[in-house]
């Protein structure tokens, strides 16, 4: 009973110093200074994009007295600052886990967010310049995210932006989007002597991640990339088409090229390259043969005849040769939309002249498949008709595009943008003028349309003009009305196209 006594009466000594000492906190509340981030001037979520710079200044409230605060700004658990103010810098994108940390000598308050860097560079219409002396500058308008707003092209000159550490070779000459990267090729030259160059680009940053210049080849001054919309997959080369007409092996995964031995001979600047569904297709006019030769997959080159391809070797070649005797024009790859593809597969308009006689082929990818037999249909009766007579206005230097969804074809003539009905026996010498563009000095040199075909863009520069002379402006396909222009956003437009995601 004694010892039952005792530990009875220390327990009960304990309750009363407990009770006393939470007596004395309750009364000391009164002098603690409580600190409260005032709702709205901190996020739950910051989005901003690469090289942007984020600043946050949360404003402060204390409950009682003013007292001396500390700050911590944590980025992935790490501490980033201890400034009252948060400034963050987007150098690379990804997603970042924050917390604010305020605090003084009567305790703490915390309050997450997360912040994502974004590309800005993630859809768009992307230009491709260059200025007097050959330098090359890269431009970018962002698709807005809200349908009823329009995009603005960035100020700065984004391939330096983005790489303030590399220095570009002279003459860009071909932008192409593959994969996950942006391949850049510049022909070189110019009053620093440089060598013709590759540039393989992150798609969402334009940070150069591989490049390599080509001095072994004195004819190699590279002008078209031929590869599909993605590479992976592929373990046959791709190409590219040099200045002089030379086709050359392109292997992306060895960073080389060297002189095809496939396409030995002399090919037009006026080529076309699809995808397709399986293997890709690639049409080039040898120049050499006078005649239409189709890479399919890496395997041929096959040549148009009047009914199955031929190899150039063919001791009947010249005989059965579709396009036997007549001099080519150019070669235009016309826009069609998802669902027109799967009915009628993709459409190449092939123009041909003979003397004052003009003719053009309509090629559709369903013509050269392989038949029950094994052998490749290539052409119809259909797709062969006369189109007029009279000097032609285009060569294969003109930049064109053409609608299936407005069975159009438009072509550049100095500021002009002319129409042309390719389904129809107009005369392609009086195709009338569609809209034109700057001032009467001004050169187009080339368009981009939208996925729906209702938009088209074209690309253009004052000759006469100083500094930034490269625009683009947008208009109705159907009715040519102007619906948006964007001036003095580059130098002279090299390529446009406009990048999806």
């Amino acid at each position: 009973m004694k010892i039952f006594n005792i530990l009875t009466s220390l327990f009960v000594a304990a309750v009363l110093v407990s009770c006393f000492d939470d007596e004395t906190s309750i009364a000391d509340l009164s002098t603690l200074s409580e600190i409260t981030i005032k709702e709205g001037s901190i996020q739950t979520v910051y989005n901003i994009q690469k090289n942007e710079t984020l600043t946050i200044s949360p404003v402060l409230l204390q409950s009682n007295t003013e007292k001396p605060l500390s700050y911590t700004w944590e980025v992935d658990l790490k501490t980033y600052s201890n400034e009252k103010d948060f400034v963050f810098h987007g150098e690379k994108l990804g997603t970042y886990n924050c917390r604010f940390i305020v605090e003084n000598e009567d305790g703490k308050t915390f309050f997450p967010f997360k912040l994502y860097v974004n590309s800005p560079y993630e859809e768009g219409i992307t230009v491709l310049s260059a200025d007097n002396d050959g330098r090359p500058m890269l431009s970018f308008m962002q698709t807005p995210a809200n349908s009823g707003e329009v995009g603005a092209f960035t100020t700065e000159e984004l391939l330096t932006l983005n790489n303030d550490d590399i220095y570009f070779a002279n003459n860009p000459s071909d932008l192409l989007h593959s994969g996950a990267t942006l391949f850049m090729v510049c022909k070189g030259g110019g009053e620093s002597n440089d060598k013709p160059a590759i540039y393989y680009l992150n798609e969402k940053t334009f940070v150069v991640e591989n490049m390599f210049t080509v001095p072994e080849y004195e004819g190699f001054k590279p002008t078209k990339i031929l590869l599909p919309s993605t590479y992976e997959g592929y373990v046959l080369p791709f190409f590219m088409l040099s200045e002089d007409g030379k086709v050359y092996s392109f292997s992306v995964s060895e960073a080389a090229v060297e002189p095809s031995t496939k396409l030995a001979y002399t090919y037009s600047q006026a080529t076309h390259f699809d995808d397709g569904s399986y293997y890709y297709d690639m049409l080039l006019w040898d120049k050499d043969a006078n005649a239409l030769a189709l890479l399919y997959g890496g395997y041929g080159p096959f040549y148009m005849s009047a009914e199955r391809h031929l190899s150039r070797t063919n001791p009947d070649f010249a005989t059965l040769n579709y396009f036997a005797n007549r001099n080519f024009v150019t070669m235009v790859s016309v826009r069609s939309t998802k669902e027109q593809q799967r009915l009628d597969g993709y459409e190449v308009i092939i123009i041909t002249s003979s003397g004052a006689m003009n003719h053009r082929v309509v090629l559709q990818s369903d013509l050269w498949g392989t038949n029950d037999t094994g052998g490749y249909i290539t052409l119809d009766n259909g797709g062969f008709s006369m189109i007029g007579f009279g000097a032609l206005p285009i060569s294969e230097e003109t930049p064109c595009i053409a609608s299936k969804t407005y069975l159009t074809m438009f072509f550049a003539e100095g500021n002009k943008v002319r129409k042309w009905n390719y389904t129809t026996s107009q005369q392609l010498s009086s195709a009338p003028t569609h809209l034109a563009v700057g001032s009467n000095d001004a050169i187009i040199t080339g368009f981009e349309m939208s996925a729906d075909q209702n938009t088209t863009y074209v690309a253009f520069y004052e000759p006469n003009q100083e500094g930034k002379n490269g625009s683009v402006w947008a208009f109705d396909t159907d009715k040519g009305t102007v619906l948006n222009k964007w001036d003095n956003i580059s130098y002279k437009p090299v390529k446009m196209f406009y990048k999806y995601k």
